[in-house]
C-alpha cells in the first residue's frame, strides 16, 4: 500500500499536502478564490510548490494557474470534478469596470481606494444605462425603483467578486470602500493582447477562464455526445466479437 502510493505522491507532492497552510489554500482555491501577493504566505507555498500542486489538481481535471500577474486560481476542464463557478453577465461587466478602474489614474491619486458609488457611476458611464436596466427588468420603464434594483445587483456583483478575492475591504466592513486587486485582469485579457473587447471574451469561454450558461450548456452536449459516440464504437465491437465467435 505506501509503495503505491509513494508511485502516486511525489515526495515533495506529499509534504505539500502536510503542510499546514494546505487545506485552507486548498479549500479557497477550490471556492473560486484567487491568491495573489496580498497573501504572502499563501501565495509563497503555491510558488513553491507550483508544478506538484499543478499535477495533483489535474486529478479533478483542472489547471492550476499562475496569471502574468502573479496571482494564482484554478481553471475547470469541461470535465472538471471540482465545482465551478459561474458569473453573471453583470458580474463579468463589473469586473471589466473593476479592471478599467485598476488601470485608471485616479487609482494612484485616491491611494488605491474606490467605492460601490464609483464602481455604479462608471458602470453607467461606460455602458448603456437602458441596457444594464433591461438586464435587471425586462419591463424597466428607467423608473428610480428600476434603478434602485440595478444598483442592488451591483452591490451583489461586488460582493461576489469580494468572495472571489477580486478586491478587498477597507476599513469597516459595511464601508463600501475597497482596493482592488491584480486579478481582475481575469476579465482584462484584450487589455493583456489589444483584442477586440468580444473576441476576448469568447477566448475567456473558450479557454475556461469564463464560462456563461450557454457556454456550459454547449459543453454538456459535446460531453454527452462524446459518450454516446464511445458506447456506440463498444457496442460496433461486441458485434464484432460474437460475429468471429459464431
Amino acid at each position: 500500500m505506501t509503495d503505491n502510493l509513494q508511485d502516486v505522491i511525489s515526495p515533495k507532492l506529499a509534504a505539500a499536502i502536510a503542510n499546514p497552510l494546505f487545506p485552507a489554500v486548498d479549500s479557497q482555491l477550490r471556492s473560486g478564490k484567487h491568491i495573489g501577493t496580498e497573501h504572502l504566505d499563501n501565495h509563497a507555498f503555491l510558488l513553491d510548490f507550483q508544478t506538484e500542486l499543478d499535477l495533483f489538481y489535474r486529478r479533478y481535471n483542472v489547471e492550476l494557474i499562475r496569471a502574468p500577474e502573479g496571482f494564482f486560481y484554478l481553471r475547470p476542464k469541461a470535465t472538471t470534478l471540482i465545482a465551478r463557478s459561474v458569473l453573471t453577465e453583470l458580474e463579468m461587466l463589473v469586473g471589466k469596470v473593476l479592471c478599467y478602474l485598476y488601470l485608471s489614474p485616479e487609482r494612484l491619486a485616491q491611494q488605491g481606494i474606490f467605492s460601490t458609488h464609483e464602481v455604479y457611476d462608471e458602470l453607467l458611464n461606460l455602458a448603456d444605462e437602458g441596457k444594464l436596466l433591461k438586464a435587471v427588468n425586462q419591463r424597466s420603464s428607467g423608473s428610480d425603483l428600476d434603478k434602485q434594483k440595478l444598483a442592488e445587483k451591483v452591490r451583489a456583483a461586488i460582493g461576489r467578486l469580494r468572495r472571489l478575492g477580486m478586491i478587498y475591504t477597507v476599513g469597516e466592513p459595511n464601508s463600501g470602500k475597497f482596493t482592488i486587486s491584480e486579478s481582475v485582469f481575469r476579465f482584462g485579457a484584450e487589455v493583456r493582447a489589444g483584442d477586440d473587447p468580444i473576441e476576448a471574451q469568447l477566448r475567456l469561454i473558450r479557454d475556461g477562464e469564463a464560462a456563461t450558461p450557454q457556454s456550459l450548456q454547449a459543453e454538456k452536449a459535446a460531453l454527452q455526445r462524446d459518450t454516446e459516440s464511445t458506447e456506440n464504437d463498444t457496442d460496433v465491437e461486441d458485434e464484432f466479437v460474437e460475429e468471429e465467435q459464431e
